[in-house]
C-alpha cells in the first residue's frame, strides 16, 4: 500500500528482533521458509528512499496493537493522502478522569462477551469488525457473568460497564 502511494520515506516497526536484523541483512537467516519472504522484503526496501527498521519490545507495542486494530476496522480511502493521526499522551490513564456512558446502554465490551458465549458477531458487522472482534477476544476471558480482560503478565482484569467504573473511580 505504501508503495501505490508513492511513499518514499518508511518507518517500520516491529516486535520481532530477529527479523529486523535478518531483513536489514545484519544477521543470517537459517530458517530456509522465511528466507523468500525475507528476500522480498528486502527488494521492497529498495523501493523507498529512505526506510529505517526500528525494534520495539513486544511489552512495549500496546500502541501498535491499537493502531493495528483500529486499521483493520476502517476502510481505507481511495485516495493518495491519508491524514496523519495525532496522538495526544496524557499525563494519568484516561480512564481515571473520564468515563462515557454507553450510547446504546450497552456495555463497551458487549460484542467480545457475545462473541466468546455464543460465537456470533453483530447483525449488521463488516467482514473487518468481524476479525477485529476475533482479535480482540483472544484477550479476553468469560467467567460466568463477568468479563475479564488478560494482562501481559497474564493477570485478569474485570471489565465494567460506564455505571459501574462511575462508581468505582467515586
Amino acid at each position: 500500500m505504501t508503495i501505490d502511494m508513492n511513499v518514499h520515506e518508511l518507518l517500520v516497526i516491529g516486535d520481532l528482533d530477529l527479523l529486523i536484523h535478518q531483513v536489514q541483512g545484519e544477521w543470517a537467516v537459517k530458517n530456509p521458509k522465511i528466507t523468500p519472504y525475507v528476500q522480498y522484503i528486502q527488494k521492497l526496501c529498495k523501493r523507498f528512499r529512505k526506510i529505517e527498521f526500528r525494534h520495539t519490545p513486544r511489552t512495549q507495542n500496546e500502541l501498535t496493537d491499537a493502531l493495528d486494530t483500529v486499521a483493520s476496522m476502517i476502510k481505507h480511502p481511495d485516495t493518495s493522502y491519508i491524514d496523519p493521526v495525532d496522538i495526544e499522551v496524557k499525563e494519568q490513564p484516561v480512564h481515571c478522569t473520564h468515563v462515557e456512558a454507553e450510547l446504546d446502554d450497552l456495555p463497551w465490551y458487549f460484542d467480545i462477551k457475545k462473541y466468546l458465549e455464543t460465537g456470533t458477531y453483530p447483525e449488521n458487522a463488516t467482514f473487518n469488525q468481524k476479525k477485529s472482534i476475533r482479535r480482540m477476544a483472544f484477550n479476553f476471558f468469560a467467567s460466568g457473568e463477568i468479563l475479564y480482560s488478560r494482562t501481559l503478565d497474564l493477570g485478569l482484569l474485570r471489565c465494567v460497564d460506564a455505571n459501574e467504573a462511575a462508581k468505582l473511580l467515586e
